[in-house]
């Protein structure tokens, strides 16, 4: 059965809703409330549903899967090509509607929402880091102002703040002396809320194997396999590693012309957040590991020492795929064959 096309342009209170009526051709632009968006949807067959990938997208689309919809999510950027006059709520609805149709148009995957969860508590996990770093510096900044300079990192912090505030207790109010000393002790309080953080998604970690398995893989550690977990959603999203890897931007950036192609920097695509550890991973594997193996020894030879920390990275993701997609586990020196 071919499902009717419809465009869902999202919003706080008002969502704009556009397609076409199969059985008359009418074009049909509606403005829905929040609160009887779902009770619409209820009522009609089956559709094809595209929206936009943004907030609060991801819960509508579990809500309508459930009610049977097949939906679709698209990157706003991917949508923006077919918006066509001035930006409006009715234009985002119908390239929404337009891009949906489009069968080269990359799709989200819809997430469960412990996979929703695990996500959230990275961000609050990298929130409360950059609190930690803005702290560090607000106070080696005010420090300055008095001649006291401390070398920068945290443990130099350390070792130097109880005597820096013993000096500047003689020479300035006690109120700020008392502040900064407050400042100070703040950094463990952020120190034992990341620590919690972390612990839960150990927990987490736990629960399946799925995510033990990629644990494995030299680089990949408790972070980097609770956040690609969360991340991809479905494996059976992605055809193969190599478009895993591609997702997250850890390819070459490609333009050409005349039939000429050039090959560019990565493409620094997708997650910010899941490529940035895993390029941390295939640092401290190059750093760490006495014998990282022939193929990274032989690519050293060739590249700049960047160069092969993403294809480390790149090669760490395609792994993270196949086991995942297969429900294999870690083998080192693994060689993969096509079947017969």
């Amino acid at each position: 059965m071919k499902l009717t096309p419809v465009g869902v342009d999202i919003a706080k209170q008002v969502f704009q809703v556009h397609w076409v009526d199969p059985q008359t051709g009418e074009v049909v632009s509606r403005e829905i409330r929040r609160a009887t968006f779902l009770s619409h949807f209820a009522n009609r067959a089956p559709c094809l549903i595209g929206m936009e990938a943004c907030g609060g997208s991801q819960h509508w689309a579990r809500h309508l899967e459930q009610m049977g919809h097949q939906v679709k999510l698209m990157p706003g950027q991917a949508v923006k090509a077919f918006v066509s006059g001035n930006k409006s709520d009715v234009a985002d609805a119908r390239a929404i509607w337009t891009a949906v149709q489009q069968s080269g148009v990359r799709s989200v995957t819809v997430k469960t929402e412990s996979q929703q969860a695990v996500l959230a508590l990275h961000r609050m996990r990298q929130q409360l880091i950059r609190f930690r770093t803005m702290q560090i510096n607000g106070l080696r900044g005010l420090l300055t102002e008095y001649g006291e300079v401390m070398a920068v990192g945290r443990a130099a912090l350390n070792r130097a703040m109880a005597d820096v505030l013993a000096r500047l207790e003689a020479r300035l109010p006690t109120m700020l002396v008392d502040t900064l000393r407050e400042q100070w002790q703040r950094l463990d309080v952020l120190d034992e809320q990341i620590a919690r953080i972390e612990r839960r998604l150990s927990d987490w970690m736990k629960e399946e194997r799925a995510r033990r398995q990629i644990a494995d893989i030299p680089g990949v550690g408790l972070l980097t396999a609770t956040a690609a977990v969360a991340t991809m959603g479905d494996p059976k999203a992605f055809h193969s590693g190599r478009e895993f890897a591609a997702w997250l931007g850890l390819v070459p950036r490609q333009t050409g012309t005349g039939g000429r192609i050039r090959l560019h920097g990565i493409s620094k695509r997708g997650d910010v957040y899941l490529r940035t550890l895993l390029i941390h991973g295939a640092r401290s594997v190059l750093a760490r590991v006495k014998e990282p193996g022939p193929w990274i020894e032989q690519l050293g030879r060739r590249r700049p020492h960047n160069v092969v920390i993403v294809a480390l990275a790149n090669k760490m993701a395609r792994t993270i795929w196949a086991l995942l997609a297969h429900g294999r586990t870690y083998e080192k020196g693994y060689v993969s064959t096509r079947a017969a």
